[in-house]
């Protein structure tokens, strides 16, 4: 049986993005197929071998704390068959483990750091250094597996030395059986919400890729008799936080805003997505957008830009409606979103009818059983070998 390690920054129960829930349910149906070794960010806990900032890196730069946590995984990971590092945070311990240990280093790009420029604003040195360890590990991998036909695209326009060959589509999934509608609606009273009036609803990260500003700017046009249930926390950084705060504070003064500060636990969101007259994605750039996939799965329609692998997701007019993006016109967009928005509040049974196509669609397309062993072909292709190094 293939020994993996399973190279990671999220790890239950410390997941924040996509990424970390893409793990955690990749790892869940991997077991059965290879011997998994997750190795995580963070303190040892159950199904994951923890690695932490040494002492001596404690007041050092983020970035350099991020590499000292990598080289710490690197020691660990010899008599594997083969690495798969997710996002930069772990590249870097894949690339050197690959290259020290002479196995292949896979790699599932979750999003890709010149497809972010914000972020050079944000982090300065750090985010040259991350796109540096990105690249690195891009030109070296013996596989990549983009999460999307969009992504594929980006990987091979950003890293052109990358070989076409080397890069493999195997899309994000869902579990239907975590992820399904639900009658409930018990826990929305104590976030504020009240389940017998309309609301549609944002579950992200306050971070520029969701496309908050514009959502925020949109929801000044979206019909006044629906509530705009805001579920965001965990900002980047603190600018973009008081940004927010502050056009939340705004947006109040024109029509209904829940906002909840928290990343709310699964059975909440459940019964948002479940009670909402729709689920709204205005990302600016998304590979796939797992969050669009949970929330189909819970039998809700999506309004959502034209981003990245969202369209390979949302089948237009059929589980939602899909709003062109265009970085250079953000106002026309922001007006088309909310029209789309009204749209569906104006016909909420064809909202009704296209929440059930869109769990239908995801129990069809995105089990992550499919990407499971989708994910061992790459394995396979990548030249992984039961047993190829040493005992």
């Amino acid at each position: 049986m293939l020994r993996v390690g399973i190279l990671t920054r999220e790890w239950p129960p410390d997941i924040y993005g996509g990424a970390g829930v893409h793990v955690d349910e990749l790892v869940r149906e991997l077991r059965p197929l290879a011997d998994i070794r997750v190795h995580a960010f963070g303190p040892t806990r159950d199904g994951a071998r923890g690695h932490q900032v040494p002492a001596d890196f404690a007041k050092a730069p983020s970035v350099l704390q991020i590499l000292a946590v990598d080289l710490d995984m690197v020691r660990t990971l010899d008599h594997l068959d083969v690495v798969h590092s997710h996002t930069w945070y772990a590249n870097h311990a894949g690339h050197v483990a690959g290259e020290l240990y002479g196995i292949p280093h896979v790699i599932t790009a979750h999003s890709l750091e010149p497809r972010r420029p914000w972020k050079a604003e944000q982090l300065g040195g750090g985010y040259r250094v991350s796109s540096w360890i990105e690249s690195s590990a891009y030109r070296e991998a013996a596989a990549i597996i983009a999460v999307s036909d969009g992504m594929r695209r980006d990987v091979l326009d950003c890293y052109p030395f990358v070989d076409p060959d080397r890069v493999h589509v195997v899309r994000n999934g869902i579990d239907p059986h975590r992820w399904h509608p639900v009658e409930n609606a018990d826990r929305l009273a104590e976030y504020g919400v009240d389940p017998e009036k309309p609301f549609v609803v944002f579950v992200g990260r306050i971070t520029r890729q969701k496309g908050i500003r514009h959502l925020l700017a949109a929801a000044r046009d979206i019909d006044p008799s629906v509530t705009l249930v805001f579920c965001a926390s965990s900002p980047d950084e603190e600018s973009i936080g008081t940004e927010t705060a502050k056009a939340v504070a705004e947006l109040e003064k024109v029509r209904p805003v829940v906002w909840i500060k928290e990343h709310a636990p699964r059975p909440v969101v459940m019964q948002l997505y479940s009670h909402a007259l729709a689920f709204l994605c205005p990302s600016v750039y998304e590979p796939l957008g797992i969050v669009n996939l949970e929330a189909m799965a819970c039998g809700t329609a999506v309004v959502a830009s034209d981003v990245g692998g969202i369209p390979e997701v949302v089948a237009e007019g059929e589980t939602g409606l899909l709003v062109h993006y265009d970085a250079d016109d953000t106002e026309k967009f922001e007006r088309e979103f909310a029209e789309a928005v009204n749209r569906l509040v104006a016909e909420p049974e064809r909202a009704a009818a296209m929440g059930v196509a869109g769990r239908e669609r995801a129990v069809a397309h995105f089990g992550w059983d499919v990407v499971a062993a989708k994910t061992v072909d790459v394995y396979r292709a990548a030249g992984a070998v039961a047993g190829a190094t040493a005992p």
